[in-house]
């Protein structure tokens, strides 16, 4: 049963599963697996590729000839967007927050700012005392008026839209079940449409395949809501049964002091990674959701019988404006 949505290919799918075998030897616990949505593609790869490919038919469908969107001045999803405007020959204005406080110089001008500039992406960023889906309001208002027909992608993608592109991945997941047996998914959770596409995936394909979300911003109970809300809208749209409360589960030990902000943790999973499997996580959301695979791990939470997939969500491009925070 596949989604009858339109759809531009923007990316290479489906992506590869791996099995982490010197991590899962290290950890002497359940077998770990990696399915490697930093391969997409686009721009160097990440989960907003897969969103993309849906809203974009949208943008389009409604001649539009501005994208704008939103994110945190390192956004991995705005670098995206941009490239796909490039594709499509469409106009992009990303509005940035600036989420860190006395972030180095590094941060504010490499990593996805480099790339974002590439691709030929007009860069604005939200003044400190405002809250930044206003200040789009206003953007989006002055565009009209300057002639313009925007098309507002909200942070990360993530929509009842944007949230397609998990539940495409999550038909991929169970299509390989059979070989793998999977236990669990474990994925990090941000603006929740990566999060909630898998969770509507499931039910959508009725799967038994127990999903955990690793907060990378907000509080387990904010994160649960907000993930669940955005699951309902989705299931609405493709006429699909809503998911149980139960099955919204996050965890939200690993943030630290605020999405962005490095953790210990986060660094010691991203070392682990890349000195044992040769695979790059990135600061903001991978590292810290397999920091959080990891505890859960070493806290005994799973039974070493179980198979754990965890969703590589991209974003390593950000590494090099985080160098500061590895010294």
């Amino acid at each position: 049963m596949e989604l009858n949505f339109s759809r531009y290919s923007l990316g290479h799918f489906p992506t590869p599963i791996e099995y982490l075998k010197n991590i899962s030897n290290h950890l002497n616990g359940p077998q770990i697996y990696i399915k490697r949505d930093d391969c997409t593609g686009l721009a160097s790869g990440g989960n907003k590729t897969r969103k993309l490919e849906y809203l974009m038919p949208d943008a389009l469908k409604k001649e539009s000839t501005l994208i704008i969107t939103v994110g945190a001045v390192q956004s991995n999803h705005a670098r995206q967007t941009a490239a796909a405007c490039s594709i499509l020959n469409l106009k992009c204005l990303i509005i940035l927050e600036q989420r860190l406080k006395n972030a180095p110089e590094a941060y504010n001008n490499s990593g996805n700012i480099f790339l974002n500039k590439l691709f030929g992406a007009e860069i604005m960023l939200c003044p400190k005392e405002k809250e930044v889906e206003e200040f789009a309001k206003e953007i989006i208002i002055k565009k009209k008026n300057e002639g313009e027909i925007p098309y507002y992608i909200p942070v990360g993608g993530s929509n009842e839209i944007g949230e397609l592109g998990y539940v495409e991945c999550m038909r991929e997941i169970i299509q390989e079940k059979e070989k793998y047996k999977f236990s669990h998914i474990v994925v990090a959770s941000g603006s929740g449409g990566t999060h909630s596409g898998t969770v509507v995936g499931k039910t959508y394909f009725k799967s038994d395949i127990k999903i955990i979300g690793i907060s990378v911003k907000d509080k387990k109970i904010d994160q649960e809501k907000k993930v669940y809300n955005l699951a309902i809208k989705c299931c609405d749209y493709i006429n699909c049964p809503y998911p149980n409360k139960e099955d919204i589960v996050v965890f939200d030990n690993y943030v630290g002091d605020g999405y962005g902000v490095p953790t210990e943790g986060m660094k010691e999973a991203i070392n682990l990674m890349a000195r044992k499997e040769a695979i790059l996580l990135d600061p903001v959301y991978s590292g810290k959701g397999f920091d959080g695979l990891l505890d859960l791990i070493n806290k005994q939470y799973f039974k070493d019988t179980d198979k754990i997939l965890f969703i590589h969500t991209g974003g390593a491009v950000s590494l090099h404006a985080y160098e500061w925070a590895f010294n």
